[in-house]
């Protein structure tokens, strides 16, 4: 089993912080995984519980009496998005508990809905929860499991994908991620929205990958309205399977582009719902480059952390930062991505770094020697600058 880097945080905010944790990530991500490794090192034990099971349902249909019978026990709840009458009952269980000075390590909340989840549970366990996003494998963790970055960004972060026992096998598990998607969670969540829209939605977004979000090109391909459009988008960022990276809109004197960026998450997905099986597949398609990009920028949010926020920054006039992290409302570091083996850097990017007075300027490639090129700006691996981002 591949060690998750967001384990030992997850023990900590659960022995020593909240009563409760909500753990988000797409299905298929290892939550569950992780949860029941958690769960079975547990002091007092732990009860798993999951609300797709109709069994462990049944068990909770008097939910109080059930969960406070569980007093001294770590209480995971799979999927608890089916089951949202359930916040209501923890936060009194919870409640009492701290009133009797128990007041952490209770339960370990698991959901694939970020946006709806976050709803649900804000309303009636404020102050009683923290949020956990676990995303895909990243480069650092596919590192200490000796599993190369080339294979991470052909395949994707699933743990199921990644490692398979070859490129079609991957290939054939992504492809059923997807329509499993389609057929089974969207009903959930928007039963109301057509599955065939979505899924070309899906794949007329990976063709423009990193592109910026332009509602009426898309409703025009879809033939439905822009509003419907945004909808559309919603979902899938509230799934977690697409980032809308917004633009930085500081006052910097200059004319900014305001339109997000809009990238498939994973970059597994993105050649699946382009048909790429093979390494070469996808070097000889026009999203190698913005596959590319999209594999580095999400691995370095996601190793970053919640402690930086990400934008891009893109002007009128032609300067422009692949990703820009801000830290306490100042931006401090610009990446540029280049597929390249041997990067160069355009003027625009040294413009933009000047503009917003970024002193750490990256340019990753992917190669693992780091050296300096133009505009005062280090060329640097994958890895390495991941490595540094999750020590910062």
């Amino acid at each position: 089993m591949i060690l998750r880097n967001i384990e030992p945080i997850l023990c900590t905010r659960l022995a020593t912080v909240v009563p409760a944790v909500v753990l988000l990530g797409p299905r298929q991500v290892g939550k569950t995984t992780l949860a029941r490794k958690i769960a079975a090192d547990w002091p007092g034990g732990a009860v798993y519980l999951d609300m797709e099971r109709p069994a462990d349902r049944r068990r909770l249909d008097d939910a109080d009496a059930y969960l406070r019978a569980q007093n001294g026990k770590l209480v995971v709840i799979d999927e608890i998005q089916r089951a949202p009458g359930l916040f209501e009952v923890l936060r009194g269980i919870i409640d009492d508990r701290r009133a009797a000075g128990e007041r952490f390590g209770h339960f370990l909340l698991l959901g694939s809905a970020a946006l709806e989840l976050m709803r649900q549970s804000s309303e009636t366990l404020a102050g009683r929860v923290a949020y956990l996003e676990i995303g895909p494998i990243d480069i650092l963790e596919a590192g200490t499991a000796s599993l190369d970055a080339q294979t991470l960004w052909l395949r994707g972060g699933f743990p199921e994908s990644l490692l398979a026992q070859g490129d079609g096998p991957s290939l054939d598990w992504r492809r059923d991620f997807i329509r499993s998607y389609l057929e089974r969670d969207v009903p959930m969540f928007a039963p109301r929205m057509p599955v065939q829209a979505l899924g070309r939605l899906w794949t007329m977004l990976a063709h423009q990958q990193g592109g910026l979000l332009n509602q009426a090109r898309l409703a025009a391909g879809l033939g439905v309205s822009a509003p419907t459009v945004t909808r559309y988008t919603d979902l899938m960022v509230d799934l977690q399977l697409v980032r809308r990276l917004a633009p930085w809109s500081g006052n910097v004197g200059k004319r900014l582009v305001k339109a997000p960026k809009v990238y498939v998450r994973d970059s597994g997905i993105v050649h699946a719902l382009l048909d790429l099986e093979t390494w070469n597949d996808v070097l000889g398609h026009p999203v190698a480059g913005p596959s590319y990009e999209g594999f580095v920028i999400e691995n370095l949010i996601q190793c970053a952390g919640p402690r930086w926020r990400p934008y891009f920054y893109r002007t009128h006039d032609g300067a422009e930062i692949d990703l820009l992290l801000e830290r306490g409302g100042q931006p401090e570091i610009a990446i540029e991505v280049k597929k390249s083996s041997a990067p160069t850097l355009d003027k625009g990017f040294g413009m933009a770094c000047d503009d917003l007075k970024v002193l750490q300027r990256y340019v990753v490639y992917p190669g693992e020697e780091t050296y300096p090129v133009r505009h005062g700006t280090q060329a640097i691996g994958l890895a390495a600058l991941a490595r540094q981002m999750q020590d910062a």
